[in-house]
């Protein structure tokens, strides 16, 4: 089968379009990829700056969406059926890929494969963020930075999903009908959010931040939480790893919240089930309806992972592994 393999590490140049055995389901599930989820840490683990640092040659890519070649006994999807999933052993920049039958969810029928390859990492991480994480309550407020990214779009319809009041926050005036199409209540411009979000809440500050930024953009996020709000650490897409004096936290009753999805699997493998059930009802409800960005050519991976690299990304990007 042909796979988008990173020969080098010197970022998206380092992939190369190779054959390579197709993988053996054993007790995974095995999908015939349609489409692919293109994420920040596919970029990442191609200059070797991911925690996760496999030995090259490998195949990025954790998120795919096609049909069910094989599945075991018991997994809740069956050959034939249009999926999407996860793969925690990285391939999804494959024709095939093998995922754990807990990691296979269905496609709602008014998906196409390209929306579904966005949707494991990005909206699970999101609900475990805001729910888990954040503790969100109906009625709160949340404010989502990268608010037209793939973890973004997918912070600001599952805040919906819970009942609170969106602000989100985008670079520039061309993202800002993405953050609109997402759902969002009011979308402001980063380099004004500050007063934004002071103003959209009458001076009493947001009870939720998700932050996939970093950097400045944490630093002034912690002085517009309201009295016991969160900030939640989802990743530092700015490069820069922020730090927090901690009197800040106690003088103003805030908290800092750590957010790793994947990580936390591992302690509670019922979680991607209970998510996913969740999601499946707002996704009846046409509350979460994934939004696609760029769709690049298979052979294009490398272009794909350049338009993560330089933050004009809208919307989830996704690579057309085939035609499905």
């Amino acid at each position: 089968m042909r796979a988008l393999q990173l020969q080098r590490l010197e970022g998206p140049e380092g992939l190369a379009m190779v054959e390579v055995p197709e993988p053996e389901a054993g007790d995974g599930v095995l999908i015939d990829v349609v489409a692919a989820g293109v994420s920040f840490p596919d970029l990442l683990l191609t200059r070797g700056q991911y925690q996760m640092k496999p030995e090259v040659p490998f195949v990025p890519g954790v998120e795919v969406a096609g049909v069910v070649r094989a599945a075991p006994a018991g997994a809740r999807v069956k050959p034939g059926d249009r999926v999407m999933g996860f793969s925690f052993t990285l391939g999804g920049f494959a024709e095939a890929c093998v995922v754990a039958p807990e990691m296979a969810f269905p496609i709602p029928e008014a998906w196409s494969f390209e929306q579904a390859a966005g949707v494991v990492m990005n909206y699970h991480t999101a609900h475990f963020a805001l729910h888990r994480r954040g503790q969100l309550r109906q009625g709160e407020t949340v404010v989502v930075h990268g608010a037209a990214g793939g973890v973004g779009t997918a912070a600001v319809q599952v805040a919906k999903g819970a009942g609170a009041r969106v602000l989100a926050v985008v670079s520039d005036e061309r993202k800002k009908e993405v953050a609109t199409r997402a759902g969002a209540d009011v979308v402001l411009l980063l380099k004004e959010f500050q007063a934004g979000v002071r103003e959209a809440t009458d001076g009493r500050g947001a009870d939720v931040v998700l932050d996939p930024v970093g950097g400045d953009v944490f630093e002034k996020s912690l002085k517009v939480l309201a009295p016991e709000g969160r900030i939640l650490v989802v990743g530092f897409a700015s490069g820069q790893i922020p730090s927090v004096t901690v009197n800040r936290l106690l003088l103003r009753n805030v908290s800092v919240v750590g957010v790793a999805w994947g990580a936390f699997l591992m302690q509670a493998p019922e979680l991607p089930g209970e998510i996913a059930r969740d999601l499946e009802a707002l996704a009846a409800k046409g509350i979460v309806n994934p939004v696609v960005g760029r769709v690049f050519p298979f052979e294009d991976g490398a272009q794909a992972l350049r338009e993560l690299e330089s933050r004009q990304a809208v919307g989830k990007v996704v690579l057309k592994v085939k035609a499905g």
